[in-house]
């Protein structure tokens, strides 16, 4: 444990996968939980599964629109009483190369996955900053440190939200707001994996059974090893840790 009790953390893409188990494993440390998604009933579904002392409250929207986030993200903010802990989670993975890629994917992407962490900050971070103090958590990947072929747009979004992890962590350190990201390797048990998954069986690509022998570990990670990592991050344990950004690939992927 983490002594994370009483604290006010909010996920975004909370219903499902990374999302879901970041929410329940706060919900264990004793937190009070905002759930965010675009799926409400899919979030209120989590919401009740997650167990846990501390206080519940869902709100849904689309995290690319700001007036969504003002409206859903704020609704929660007043619920818990204030955000502590923010965990910008959502986010999405369109596969094709760049130069066959839809115009409409590449704008989808970095909409949720660039726009969305923008527009959640902006709206959490001054209430953190006058305090004095908060915790901001952002989902980059792997994928944010590397290129990888057929997964332009996502790694693209991705070294973006590193990069705005580390601009953060510049900016609010003085304030004593703390902003770090995990970057995920293979992860499993998500539906966005799924979805990847059928995808990268029509492109002829490989699966994540036999990417999964590449690495030092022999395993993917599942939702609760980010998690993990998530509820550390966030605790007083990582005070002095901010502007990084953790891999999590199994020993695969350590830069």
């Amino acid at each position: 444990m983490y002594g994370l009790t009483g604290r006010r953390a909010i996920v975004t893409g909370a219903a499902h996968g990374i999302g879901r188990g970041i929410a329940a494993r706060l919900a264990a440390e004793g937190c009070d939980v905002g759930l965010f998604d675009l799926d409400r009933a899919a979030a209120e579904s989590a919401a009740a599964s997650l167990g846990g002392a501390g206080r519940m409250a869902v709100a849904s929207g689309d995290v690319s629109s700001r007036a969504d986030v003002e409206s859903g993200i704020g609704a929660l903010v007043a619920e818990l009483g204030g955000c502590d802990i923010l965990v910008n989670n959502a986010g999405i993975c369109r596969i094709g190369r760049m130069l066959d890629m839809p115009e409409a994917d590449w704008h989808a992407t970095f909409g949720i996955n660039v726009n969305g962490l923008f527009h959640a900050t902006r709206l959490v971070a001054p209430a953190m900053v006058e305090r004095g103090s908060g915790v901001i958590v952002n989902l980059a990947s792997w994928m944010g440190k590397s290129g990888v072929e057929a997964y332009g747009a996502y790694c693209a979004s991705k070294f973006a939200v590193v990069a705005l992890t580390q601009t953060l962590a510049v900016e609010l350190g003085g304030s004593g707001v703390r902003v770090n990201a995990v970057a995920p390797g293979l992860v499993v048990n998500t539906k966005m994996r799924d979805e990847s998954e059928a995808k990268r069986r029509a492109e002829g690509l490989p699966l994540a059974a036999d990417r999964a022998q590449a690495i030092p570990l022999k395993r993917a990670a599942v939702p609760e090893d980010i998690a993990n990592a998530v509820a550390f991050l966030a605790s007083e344990q990582a005070s002095y840790i901010t502007g990084e950004t953790l891999s999590l690939t199994g020993g695969l992927w350590n830069d």
